[in-house]
This record gives structure tokens, C-alpha cells and sequence, in this order.
């Protein structure tokens, strides 16, 4: 076991050494040496993503390349910080193995031992320790950054990050505000909100239809944008000039979607793990229409949308029987 131990600690001893060699000023690579904490973060994103695909796939030689990929990245944000003297990543390991003791008192002890005695606690037990422990954690930064800000007030929606995938920050911020109550009672009546966005959407769709109905009869030149024209005649708008309302429906069409991570929520759905499941089964049945049709010796591009519906339907139904 010991042997085993050096083995991994020396592999992550030269993955350090790489790193800090590749940021040479002199004798580094040009490209990692003009990279930046901010520069980083696209990358780190799409390597988290491409291990979640990995895993997605099954193939454990892939996953274990995509997490060298991900844990490259967390050493190259290290070496940044350790060059400008704000820490290094062991201060990082250190930061995170604290945590990790200290949010698990159930099976740590004080000193960060492994505790000797067996504990049992429930889900609903665990998850009131460890948003207890959370909030006594997220108390001491909000001190120690008032301390450091005096006059700027905190909120509860500070600990949650801009920077996340759309569907998982709607997630966390609607999460945050159910925790003071600030919630719908149950399903119900987000569903009704749901319906009514949708409303709202299709509203917006008939005053675009509407002015570029009136522009047209007009003879106006239509290149894809509404532009502000004469009064048109809408009795939604009254006679005043008609402008473009794609910035409306955006908005309506980003209401619906956080009313809709709202309703997964309420029925207990990762609103990513739903949407990311629905889109490879659709990728998944798109693949078969195309298969379909290379059988049949056609091309989609020389089908017309309702040969193609037939070939998707087809391809449905194989789903149902397998």
C-alpha cells in the first residue's frame, strides 16, 4: 500500500513539475505561459463536460483521460496563483480535505480522524447537517467579507454562481430562495405558470406576425427584421410606430424556460439531466432516420420534411418495441 501511495504521490509530483515548466517564462510553452485565471475558464468548462460524455459512454479509458484533462486544469489555475503568491495546490488539496472533515462529523472526528464509532443517519438527517454546516460556513465568509466591504449588504443568492450552465443556476437560485420560503406550495401551480409564459410567448409571436403582415401589404422590404416603420394598425399597440419585439419574445421564451426548471423541481428532476436525456434520444432517433434513409439509397437533404416524418416515426415505433 505504501509503495502504491509514493506511486501516485510521485505521479502527482511530476504533473506539478510539467505544469510549472510548461509556464516557464524562458523555456515554457508561449501559448500556457500568456494564459490567465480568466482566459482558463472556457476550457475547464468543456473538460467537464467532455467527462461527463466519457462517463456517458461507459468507456473507463476515456473517463480516466477526460479527468487527467479536468485535473490539468485545476493544476494549471494552482500555478497561476502560486506564481502571483496567493496559493498553492496544496493549499488548494488543503482547503478542499478540510471541508470535506468538517462537513462530515459523522464519520470524522475533531481532529480529522476517522471516527470509531459507526454512525447512522438518514438522508433527511444528513441533509439538515450538512445545510447546517453550511450556513454556520457561509455566516463566517459573509463576517469576514463585511468585515473586509463595511456598508454593502449580503443576500442569499451571493453563494451562487453566475458563471454556472443556464438550467443549473435557474436550479440553484430558485433552490436558495425555497429555503426562506419564497416558493410555490407544490406542482400545481407552476405548471399554470408554465401555461401562462407559453401564453405570453405566443402573444409576442402574433404582434411580430401582425407588423410583418402590415409592413408586407405595404410593399415594405422585408430583410428579417421588423424596423420601425409607419403606425401600424394593431390593436394590441395602439397607432404608435412598430418596432422589432425580438428582445420580447428572448424574454418571454427565458420566462417559460426558468418556470419550466421550476416544474422539474417541484417534480424532484435535474432539469439538466432531463434535457441532456432528451436530446440524445432525439440525436439517437435522428441517427436511425438517417440510417432509414441511407437504406432506402436516399439523402435527407433530397427528402422533403414529410418523407422524413415517416422515416422518424418509424423509427419511434422501433424504439417502443426494443
Amino acid at each position: 500500500m505504501q509503495n502504491a501511495n509514493k506511486a501516485r504521490f510521485s505521479e502527482m509530483q511530476r504533473l506539478l513539475e510539467i505544469m510549472e515548466q510548461l509556464r516557464h517564462p524562458d523555456f515554457g510553452c508561449p501559448w500556457d505561459v500568456k494564459q490567465t485565471m480568466e482566459s482558463l475558464t472556457r476550457y475547464t468548462i468543456e473538460e467537464a463536460y467532455e467527462v461527463a460524455d466519457a462517463i456517458a459512454s461507459g468507456d473507463m479509458q476515456d473517463i480516466k483521460d477526460e479527468l487527467g484533462d479536468l485535473l490539468f486544469q485545476v493544476v494549471f489555475y494552482a500555478q497561476i496563483a502560486n506564481e502571483q503568491s496567493a496559493f498553492s495546490f496544496d493549499d488548494v488539496a488543503k482547503s478542499i480535505s478540510d471541508k470535506l472533515v468538517r462537513r462530515h462529523p459523522h464519520v470524522f472526528t475533531q481532529k480529522g480522524n476517522l471516527s470509531e464509532e459507526k454512525t447512522q443517519l438518514g438522508d433527511k438527517a444528513l441533509n439538515a447537517q450538512w445545510d447546517a454546516i453550511k450556513a454556520q460556513e457561509k455566516r463566517l465568509k459573509q463576517e469576514n467579507g463585511a468585515a473586509k466591504r463595511p456598508g454593502i449588504e449580503s443576500s442569499i443568492l451571493d453563494n451562487v454562481p453566475k458563471g454556472m450552465p443556464a438550467l443549473m443556476y435557474a436550479q440553484k437560485l430558485q433552490k436558495a430562495c425555497a429555503r426562506v420560503g419564497f416558493d410555490w406550495p407544490d406542482a400545481a401551480p407552476v405548471l399554470d405558470k408554465v401555461r401562462e409564459e407559453v401564453e405570453e410567448i405566443q402573444q409576442e409571436l402574433d404582434i411580430k406576425h401582425q407588423a410583418e403582415a402590415a409592413l408586407l401589404s405595404e410593399g415594405a422590404n422585408i430583410n428579417g427584421n421588423v424596423a420601425e416603420r409607419r403606425g401600424v394598425n394593431n390593436p394590441q399597440l395602439g397607432n404608435q410606430p412598430q418596432h422589432d419585439n425580438q428582445q420580447a419574445i428572448e424574454e418571454e421564451i427565458g420566462d417559460a424556460l426558468f418556470a419550466m426548471v421550476n416544474l422539474a423541481r417541484h417534480c424532484n428532476v435535474d432539469a439538466d439531466t432531463a434535457l441532456r436525456n432528451a436530446s440524445n434520444k432525439f440525436a439517437k432517433r435522428f441517427k436511425g432516420v438517417e440510417q432509414l434513409a441511407a437504406q432506402n439509397g436516399d439523402k435527407l437533404t433530397g427528402l422533403s420534411l414529410d418523407e422524413m416524418e415517416v422515416l422518424w416515426q418509424q423509427v419511434k415505433r422501433l424504439d417502443v418495441i426494443q
